[in-house]
């Protein structure tokens, strides 16, 4: 669970580092200078991060999982012996 978690925060935060990135190579200024930093570019920054959080969401929702109408057989023990649970 903590896999997708962190996928969704990179995906987040993949635009500020893009843009940190894009100051150090054009070596414009300091990076954290507060006119490299406006509240315009922020507000950018937070809605293009936020549109890649919630598409990575509707990705993991549409195309992970289960096919449809598939049962899970969760593990189990037979015959002395340890099955994984799978999908049938």
């Amino acid at each position: 669970m903590i896999r997708p978690i962190l996928t969704e925060l990179a995906l987040f935060a993949a635009p500020f580092a893009l843009y940190m990135l894009f100051l150090w190579m054009t070596k414009t200024g300091k990076i954290f200078e507060r006119d490299n930093w406006s509240l315009r570019r922020v507000t950018v920054l937070l809605i293009v991060g936020f549109l890649l959080l919630v598409g990575g969401f509707m990705v993991m929702a549409h195309w992970s999982g289960a096919p449809p109408r598939s049962i899970y057989v969760p593990a189990h023990v037979k015959d002395g012996k340890f099955v994984p649970g799978y999908v049938k």
